[in-house]
């Protein structure tokens, strides 16, 4: 019985993933995740820093992005749609908006709480400012801003999976076809893809957290 139940469960898994394309499906939401993820990165990193040398700006643009998480992902998809048209585009641009917040945050924490010993350390050896800030402080930052990162991870895969709704593609249209035919097995068997793939990458950006938590310490 055990042995039947398992062949019936592989030939449903078959079945789903050929009839959905899951291989295609999966590259799709893989590239929309990444490009997602490595302009959230940038955008993240780049507004902490600048929050971090302009103290008075960081209040109001990280309250600014905090606001942005407030807007439900359906909502911001669509208020996207007449601006990036329908697909990828608004798909990845609100995947954007909603993984700023959290590396940047961190960034801006990260730099600014450095323990006092190391800038005076830092100090006394000569170095600039600006040698400071990317010799000193941005290293010794890696961790909280790898832990945002992969905050932002979680994020960007459930922002990518709702793209299905507004046929961007990706996982999230096997998804959609699923509930619209009322297909079961559709729905489990992607469900379970987009879950383990959840899984997998958020354990590679915990894997390069505590490889910088080894490396620079655990203070942040």
């Amino acid at each position: 019985m055990a042995i039947q139940s398992f062949n019936d469960i592989l030939v449903e898994v078959m079945r789903v993933w050929t009839s959905q394309l899951l291989s295609l499906r999966t590259l799709e939401h893989l590239y929309m995740l990444f490009v997602a993820l490595f302009f959230s990165i940038l955008l993240g990193v780049l507004i902490g820093v600048l929050t971090y040398k302009n103290r008075k700006l960081a209040a109001p643009v990280l309250n600014s992005l905090n606001v942005v998480e407030t807007i439900p992902d359906v909502a911001l998809l669509v208020l996207l749609l007449p601006i990036f048209g329908i697909g990828v585009g608004p798909t990845i641009v609100a995947s954007i908006l909603y993984s700023i917040l959290p590396i940047a945050r961190n960034t801006y924490t990260g730099l600014s709480n450095v323990p006092r010993e190391y800038i005076e350390i830092a100090d006394a050896l000569g170095l600039t400012q600006r040698e400071v800030l990317f010799k000193v402080r941005f290293p010794l930052s890696l961790p909280l801003i790898a832990g945002g990162i992969r905050i932002a991870v979680v994020f960007t895969m459930g922002v990518v999976t709702l793209g299905g709704l507004i046929a961007a593609g990706g996982l999230g249209a096997a998804l959609q076809n699923g509930i619209q035919l009322y297909d079961m097995g559709t729905i489990l068997v992607t469900g379970a893809w987009v879950g383990l793939i959840a899984v997998i990458l958020d354990g590679i950006a915990g894997m390069i957290e505590n490889i910088f938590k080894a490396r620079y310490g655990k203070w942040s």
